[in-house]
């Protein structure tokens, strides 16, 4: 390990590292957008969800590098044909995410709610994804961690990512390179589930409170008693 071969590539370390930022959370990103509504649509008609899942498995069986190969005669040489294939892995794990959140709504809360005078759309949206925030990032954090570990890849095809560091590294027979390449994915992945738990807990500010301990009772005696103490 050359320690001294950090400082000296600071730069292009952290400009690979935003790369691969980029094309793996603009990818998780992208995935919820596509899962969300897909989700909803899956929650409301139920026949939908079984070939849907299907679907989403048998692309997230197909290797990345497959994709990637395909996706060059339409979109050449571009971010684009990194972050469609990353896009559509990460379905796999959202839309069952988006799915089981909605359902594990309880059913007296999707009742009081349109007791309340709410239509379909707004309990939707003011009641039923909120509650179901938790599941939906929980699902998210697992895409968004995949994401930009499989970001990495895109090396092979020639888009910048931190991949750069490990073929470099392999071909020059130079494991600093690979070892540092290491490094920062894991870094990366774990600042991006960090701020991902920061949303959560800032989206459902009702688990916090739920959560804090309750102060302690402060037991006084009544009165029949604090008479029958100065009795004794």
């Amino acid at each position: 390990m050359v320690w001294s071969w950090i400082p000296q590539n600071i730069g292009q370390i952290g400009q690979l590292t935003l790369q691969n930022a980029y094309l793996g959370i603009v990818s998780a990103m992208l995935g919820l957008g596509i899962s969300v509504p897909l989700g909803i649509i899956c929650v409301r008609w139920r026949l939908l969800y079984p070939p849907v899942l299907s679907i989403a498995s048998a692309i997230y069986a197909i290797p990345s590098l497959a994709l990637f190969v395909v996706l060059i005669a339409f979109t050449g040489l571009s971010d684009a044909t990194v972050i469609i294939p990353l896009t559509l892995f990460s379905l796999c794990v959202l839309v069952p995410n988006v799915v089981d959140g909605l359902r594990s709504v309880p059913e007296p809360v999707r009742q009081a709610a349109t007791a309340m005078g709410f239509g379909p759309l707004r309990r939707l949206a003011q009641v039923e994804l909120p509650v179901a925030i938790p599941v939906i990032i929980a699902g998210l954090r697992v895409a968004t961690v995949s994401s930009i570990s499989l970001a990495s890849l895109g090396q092979l095809i020639g888009v910048s990512s931190l991949g750069y560091f490990f073929i470099d590294g392999l071909q020059r027979d130079f494991p600093t390179e690979v070892y540092a390449g290491i490094a920062m994915v894991i870094v990366l992945a774990l600042a991006a589930d960090l701020l991902l738990i920061v949303i959560r807990r800032m989206l459902t500010p009702w688990q916090r409170r739920r959560a804090e301990p309750m102060p302690p009772a402060v037991l006084t005696p009544a009165p029949a008693d604090r008479d029958l103490a100065g009795v004794s």
